[in-house]
């Protein structure tokens, strides 16, 4: 018995013992963390083993308000450009009505795209909405989408939407260059244009605006603004695309991949709202518009109507073209 209890008091002094050495160390350890952490931020020099490109920048120094930005601003921006901007212009279609053809279809097509504009404009159109929707899943999803569904779900639709986004960065891009590079040329202001926005393009259905048509070259001022818009916007979402993207081929700082994402979401709010108009204006609002991009070709109406300096200089120098 005596044996026994020497056994249980030998190893209860242990267990006493071996606690009271783990609380003791605790303390000296988490001052030693709090220390630590103070000298780093003090800018005192370290030694670590790994072997990353930035494993010495273990402090982000950046301005701490860009952090929160993405969900504080840019999570909201990005779901006002998309929703606010379709329902302004449903809003003003069911007030004001669409932008019809006043003389009807003429029945004759005039060419207007190569097959070759139009194959570049749906490579850069196609991926632009991808990344617009898979964007703002990723950027605000969390609001309108992830409350409704279970995580399990809601985790496959982010990591969908993160590869489609990824995936789709590439096409978007060659788009992006071809159509800023080739299309510049039909996209330079002119003095009609400061008219035609004094006129809304001739939209409007009501009050002195009713029935005006503006002149317009190969491109409107609407589209010119659209394109710069594409173009210098574009180059941010590219260009900070890439960063986060291509991590290894660029190498960023910590710092510069955290402006990227700002710069990025900011870009793409803007391109967002843009789209959203350029394709009620395609689509909707212009009765026969779409047709341009679908097969190359207008009506000589619409040609007419919508872009009459182009269709009289087409039609003097002797370029105008028929559809067969």
């Amino acid at each position: 018995m005596n044996k026994m209890f020497n056994v249980l008091a030998m190893v209860a002094l242990m267990m006493f013992s071996g606690l009271a050495l783990a609380h003791g160390d605790a303390e000296p350890a988490q001052q030693t963390g709090a220390q630590l952490w103070h000298d780093i931020k003090a800018g005192e020099q370290g030694v670590t083993t790994s072997h990353s490109a930035f494993a010495d920048q273990l402090i982000n120094v950046n301005d701490p308000r860009l952090i929160p930005a993405r969900e504080d601003y840019l999570a909201p921006g990005i779901m006002l450009a998309t929703f606010g901007m379709i329902a302004v212009f449903i809003l003003f279609i069911a007030v004001n009505g669409i932008s019809k053809l006043h003389g009807g279809f003429s029945g004759k097509m005039v060419h207007r795209w190569s097959k070759f504009d139009v194959a570049i404009h749906w490579i850069g159109a196609i991926p632009c909405l991808l990344l617009i929707v898979t964007g703002l899943l990723i950027l605000a999803g969390r609001f309108f989408v992830q409350p409704y569904i279970g995580e399990g779900a809601w985790g496959s639709i982010i990591y969908a939407s993160k590869q489609i986004h990824d995936i789709m960065a590439i096409p978007f891009i060659v788009g992006w260059l071809v159509m800023t590079v080739l299309w510049a040329k039909n996209q330079m202001p002119a003095k009609y244009d400061i008219a035609w926005f004094m006129v809304v393009g001739g939209y409007i259905n009501f009050g002195p605006f009713k029935g005006k048509h503006p002149d317009a070259g190969f491109a409107n001022a609407g589209e010119k603004l659209w394109f710069w818009t594409f173009a210098f916007v574009g180059a941010l979402v590219v260009l900070s695309g890439i960063v986060l993207l291509f991590p290894n081929w660029v190498e960023p700082s910590r710092s510069l991949s955290l402006l990227a994402v700002v710069v990025h979401g900011v870009a793409a709010i803007i391109i967002a709202a843009f789209s959203i108009v350029h394709i009620f204006m395609a689509t909707v609002m212009s009765e026969g518009g779409m047709e341009c991009m679908v097969s190359g070709y207008c009506d000589e109406n619409w040609a007419k109507q919508h872009h009459n300096v182009w269709y009289d200089e087409i039609k003097a120098d002797g370029t105008l073209k028929y559809k067969d």
